[in-house]
């Protein structure tokens, strides 16, 4: 069986940039594309989300308070903050407060870009499986705990 496709998403004020995203990796990525940070949400809610990317200076809502904003209810997705600007204050809130993989300069490199997502992808992944990993051993540790209770016992 063929792994589904990495789900990304893509937010973005500029709607070229979303068409050049899409055009661009469609074929590697299932894309999901917002043009505002309430978009980017409400796809949240009805998608399985593994990488955000996020454009930082939007009209509404920039892609940090968008990044910061979403992690109470979405902490897995990996966040690749995008930006035409260095901003140094962006870059340590990004870091601090988004809590962002990656932080990437517009325009975007094709090929960076791939990697980089790649990159985050696996961490995704192997945060995933150290979960699940964790949850099967809490639940094997409590089983034990229980015979042991019962053995005990009796």
């Amino acid at each position: 069986m063929e792994r589904e496709k990495i789900r990304v998403l893509y937010v973005d004020d500029e709607v070229n940039n979303l068409q050049a995203f899409k055009a661009t990796f469609r074929r590697d990525y299932k894309i999901f594309l917002a043009e505002s940070a309430n978009d980017g949400r409400q796809i949240l809610l009805n998608e399985e989300i593994d990488i955000i990317i996020t454009d930082q200076r939007m009209p509404e809502e920039n892609g940090v308070d968008f990044l910061k904003s979403i992690i109470p209810l979405h902490p897995e997705p990996m966040r690749i903050l995008l930006t035409g600007y260095t901003d140094v204050q962006a870059v340590i809130d990004a870091i601090n407060k988004g809590k962002v993989y990656h932080y990437l300069t517009k325009p975007w490199e094709e090929d960076y870009l791939r990697t980089v997502v790649k990159n985050a992808y696996e961490v995704y992944s192997l945060r995933k499986e150290n979960k699940q990993l964790t949850d099967s051993l809490i639940k094997a540790n409590d089983q034990l705990e229980f015979l042991l209770r019962q053995n005990l016992l009796s």
